[in-house]
């Protein structure tokens, strides 16, 4: 397992729960998954070499327990299989204790830059060592949208939504889904699949349902093609 230390910050925190939101999350998994690609020089500059780009297709995040301010943490990560042109990656977010916090399943697309289509991961995974998978229920990366969707008002994309592959980073599209969450819904598992890239300057339209302990957020393109479906499921709090 790859893994860093960090110190959870003011700027993480949901502000009227007191405790770190599943975006803030994956943006220390993804980090975590960077660092050890760039200090194995299997970063940004070698996939840019090469013309690949890992994709990422779909999260799986589980909530232990609640991150709060000044927790000491400890962020790890290590990939668990290859098939094909899929890569398939575990994190973990643990304290000090070594108690697990939260716990995510990632599934991966290597992809060719120039056709922007998937392309067989070589023989010699990268230089990645495969480890055995976290010991969790392993969820369909694929989320079921039936039901009645309630349109919200359209958000255009803008600059700070975009990464460095020039389309929306893929904890924007959970920090957007967030916002249609009662302040008393406290989050214990959130799935995201990713069906489109959206970039500077497009429209999406949040489609929500709402359900008891389960709220499903669409994040549609003007086109009625998702960009991403977030589902988050938990419990409302007196």
């Amino acid at each position: 397992m790859y893994s860093f230390n960090s110190r959870v910050r003011y700027t993480e925190l949901n502000h009227q729960k007191g405790i770190m939101d599943p975006s803030s999350i994956i943006n220390y998994f993804q980090d975590c998954s960077t660092f050890q690609s760039e200090d194995m020089n299997r970063g940004l500059a070698f996939l840019s070499s090469k013309n690949r780009v890992w994709l990422l297709n779909s999260w799986q995040l589980q909530l232990l327990h609640p991150i709060h301010l000044g927790d000491e943490i400890m962020v790890g990560t290590w990939p668990y299989d290859f098939k094909g042109f899929y890569g398939y990656r575990n994190f973990v977010m643990m304290n000090t204790d070594k108690e697990i916090l939260a716990v995510a399943n990632s599934v991966w697309v290597y992809l060719d830059t120039q056709t922007q289509r998937p392309v067989r991961i070589p023989a010699d995974l990268n230089g990645y060592t495969v480890e055995p998978p976290y010991p969790m229920e392993y969820a369909d990366r694929k989320i079921d949208t039936e039901g009645q969707f309630e349109s919200q008002t359209p958000l255009t994309v803008v600059k700070s939504n975009i990464d460095s592959y020039h389309h929306v980073n893929n904890g924007q599209y959970i920090r957007m889904a967030e916002q249609y969450l009662p302040d008393n819904f406290m989050i214990r598992s959130m799935r995201v699949e990713y069906r489109m890239q959206a970039v500077l300057g497009d429209c999406i339209i949040p489609k929500v349902i709402r359900e008891e302990d389960k709220y499903l957020i669409l994040l549609d393109s003007v086109s009625e093609k998702p960009y991403s479906i977030v589902e988050f499921i938990g419990k409302h709090i007196s």
